[in-house]
């Protein structure tokens, strides 16, 4: 322990000797200065005149946009392709097994770097973009679709969307319970779907059936108006989704061959069809199992998502990088960096870890 905290000591303390000979100021004191560099991606508005404080918060936002879209993305992909390789069509297991093969064996920057530039060679220029019904647009500056503009009857309609969405999680869980009690089936898929068309839809109409969107058109050499979907941003979140999908893969692969063959054979004998012996009874099964290497995997999502830097999306590190050559506060600046994933990283662990309790199996007395 004493050697421990020594070597601490003295990287410390050569730290600060080194940053004083070259007349470096210490301190996070320079997040409240005036950032002068433009980013151009955002969710929340920024100007170059805004501080490095806030250019940290853009680039922490578009991390995060990053980690949790392609959470989900990988976790559908990989659970499809699991899935598909241990079909019983010949043509399905052995397509989705060189995916994996494939993807599993390819660097995850060569795979970023070649998506990017697919996207940006092989598409059409701006005035040669792929176009659907006049409002839709696909070309190499990225894809182009109608922006909400946010008025009182598009903030209804979304909250009401949002209100539709938990209250179909709770018509799960009750849903859920309800059979563990009874062993009577709730239909929740459809329940799910009528709450989330019909909640909005009735929002709409109640408020006047107004919403109204800004439509991208032709100006000059690129498109004005809509929101973007940048190549950047598509690049890396394909490359992310389809490299991290085939690991997941195999886990689900693995998960479900753990689960007895003996339960799908009393599942078909009482009736039960495929799909419902998949989802009713193995799925829940072989949770146990994949779980715990699935938390590895969203981790790894998160952790290769600062190779956006190699194809020019400003995400954290690269919003980092630019603040820390303008300032020169490489050490405050690689802490934040440290800080942030290892937050994200300890935050994501621990639902993933309550998650893995509530499925686990309980000992009885």
């Amino acid at each position: 322990m004493a050697m421990v905290a020594g070597i601490g000591w003295f990287l410390v303390a050569n730290t600060l000797t080194n940053l004083n000979a070259r007349h470096i100021a210490t301190g996070f004191g320079f997040l409240d200065r005036e950032a002068g560099f433009g980013i151009s991606e955002h969710l929340v508005p920024y100007l170059p005149s805004d501080s490095y404080f806030r250019a940290f918060e853009v680039g922490l936002l578009n991390t995060l946009e990053v980690a949790v879209i392609g959470i989900v993305l990988t976790t559908l992909l990989g659970l499809v392709m699991g899935i598909a390789r241990l079909s019983h069509n010949w043509l399905v297991a052995r397509l989705a097994s060189a995916y994996v093969e494939a993807m599993r064996n390819v660097p995850v920057l060569l795979l970023l770097l070649f998506c990017y530039s697919l996207i940006t060679v092989s598409l059409p220029l701006s005035r040669n973009a792929f176009n659907l019904f006049d409002c839709i647009f696909l070309s190499n500056r990225g894809l182009r679709v109608p922006a909400m503009i946010w008025d009182d009857s598009a903030v209804m309609v979304v909250s009401t969307l949002a209100l539709a969405v938990a209250a179909s999680f709770l018509v799960g869980v009750w849903a859920r319970r309800r059979q563990e009690k009874t062993g009577r089936y709730f239909p929740v898929l459809w329940s799910s779907l009528g709450l989330i068309a019909g909640l909005p839809l009735i929002a709409f109409l109640a408020t006047g059936a107004h919403l109204s969107f800004d439509v991208p058109h032709m100006a000059g050499f690129n498109f004005a108006g809509g929101s973007t979907v940048s190549p950047e941003f598509a690049a890396l979140l394909l490359g992310l989704v389809v490299y991290t999908g085939a690991f997941i893969a195999e886990i689900v692969r693995s998960g479900i061959l753990a689960v007895s063959y003996g339960q799908t054979e009393a599942a078909l004998a009482l009736g039960l069809s495929r799909m419902q012996v998949l989802r009713l009874v193995v799925l829940p099964q072989s949770l146990r199992v994949i779980i715990p290497p699935l938390t590895s995997q969203y981790l790894n999502l998160v952790k290769n998502s600062p190779l956006a830097v190699a194809i020019g999306f400003p995400d954290l590190v690269s919003v980092a990088n630019t603040a820390i050559n303008q300032t020169g506060q490489a050490v405050e600046g690689v802490s934040i960096i440290m800080g942030v994933y290892l937050a994200i990283s300890l935050i994501l662990s621990f639902l993933m870890n309550w998650y893995n309790k509530r499925v686990a199996l309980r000992g009885g007395r």
